[in-house]
């Protein structure tokens, strides 16, 4: 849940990403991790140990396959009711 501006904002960004994605190539990997940073997306526990995926394995692995066969338009908008105290616009942001 953030603001509107924001909202638009980081849609267009996650398009780009899921599209970097989607052609899955080691240039497009590249770019990608010249945008996000090494930041820790999932812990998993496995057998006997611990498996730890940054948000560029995460992209590339679960979620750009996720939408091989979508063309665009990976994100959803919603509407919510103002916010409180300054009635900025609110929206819900998700994929879709």
């Amino acid at each position: 849940m953030t603001t509107e501006a924001r909202a638009k904002e980081i849609r267009s960004t996650t398009d780009k990403m899921i599209s970097l994605g989607k052609r899955g190539d080691l240039h497009a990997r590249r770019q990608a991790a010249a945008f996000l940073r090494n930041t820790i997306a999932s812990i998993k526990e496995v057998d006997d140990g611990v498996e730890v995926q940054n948000a560029l394995q995460k992209l590339f692995s679960d979620i750009a396959p996720r939408y091989a066969e979508r063309n665009g338009g990976y994100t959803r908008i919603l509407k919510t009711a103002p916010r409180r105290g300054d009635a900025a616009p609110m929206v819900i942001i998700e994929l879709v």
